[in-house]
């Protein structure tokens, strides 16, 4: 069995792991999850972490053919359109991406966002199939964390988004729109049913306490020997208890709003207004009963 070429990159303002994945044998390769860099407070955004990627493959000789998304991430930005725009890969995601944009639609007001799935150029169902080179990749299922989470089996390697993280760190929080801590419990359940030497490659890390270098690649048998949160002899109701009541002290991820309205369209921002600038919606929900209508200062 080949194994294929992996080459990680991270970036730290988002904990984000991004991948270059490659087949040795005819040079074809697919970037998963890949990062569209965004500082909220200037409203600045810039392809340097995606255009890194880019140039690695291009000085390394990898046709990059494909974007493959694990999820609507709700903590960055995603560069897809950038790298397809350089390399005409196409950009793929789990078709479950459809109940995640009849979601948000409404709470973005979003009236013209498509639901059908039709930003992304290819949508995958649970075991689905498809190339990169001479390598095979299986779309797993995984929701819990969204509805519409999907891991990526290519050989030995499995690339799990948001499901898991380091075992000495746990589990993804199941509160967003559409997830669901039991529903978790058991995908991440499947993903440990492969064979314990199966490498599992982590879309973040945050350094749990007591660990000094960042980590984003583990094994199934690490997992079910020492995760904090679903080794071995933990019970779906004990996790579920567990999950819920550590989602419900969690902050709000920084980069929210922003990430779900852009990801849920494959990347793509509205177009830029007559004055050459992209501009986002921010829903505002007022505390009071008495909130004003119209302007504050009418």
């Amino acid at each position: 069995m080949t194994r294929p070429f992996i080459q990680a990159f991270f970036d730290e303002p988002t904990n984000t792991i991004s991948y270059l994945i490659g087949d040795p044998a005819t040079r074809t390769a697919a970037v998963i999850d890949p990062v569209l860099d965004f500082d909220l407070a200037s409203g600045v955004a810039d392809i340097r972490s995606a255009e890194r990627i880019v140039l690695f493959a291009r000085e390394q000789h990898w046709d990059i053919a494909m974007v493959l998304e694990t999820h609507a991430h709700a903590d960055h930005l995603s560069a897809a359109p950038f790298i397809k725009a350089r390399t005409g890969a196409w950009i793929g995601i789990g078709a479950h991406i459809r109940a995640v944009q009849k979601i948000f639609r409404p709470v973005f007001a979003m009236d013209d966002l498509k639901t059908d799935g039709s930003d992304f150029d290819r949508l995958f169902e649970d075991g689905d199939r498809f190339p990169i080179g001479a390598l095979e990749v299986e779309v797993m299922h995984v929701p819990g964390h969204t509805p519409a989470d999907i891991a990526y089996r290519i050989g030995d390697a499995a690339f799990v988004g948001d499901t898991l993280f380091m075992p000495d760190y746990g589990t993804a929080r199941a509160d967003f729109p559409g997830g669901d801590a039991r529903t978790l419990y058991r995908s991440i359940r499947r993903l440990l049913s492969l064979p314990d030497e199966t490498r599992l490659f982590l879309c973040h890390d945050y350094k749990a306490p007591g660990r000094d270098e960042y980590r984003w690649e583990t094994t199934v048998g690490e997992q079910r020997r020492a995760s904090v949160h679903v080794h071995d002899g933990v019970r779906e109701d004990e996790f579920v208890a567990m999950r819920e009541q550590r989602d419900a002290g969690l902050s709000v991820p920084k980069l929210l709003l922003p990430s779900i309205q852009v990801n849920i369209r494959a990347g793509h921002f509205d177009e830029a207004e007559a004055n050459g600038v992209t501009y986002l919606r921010i829903p505002v929900k007022w505390k009071s009963q008495e909130a004003p209508s119209g302007r504050l200062d009418a």
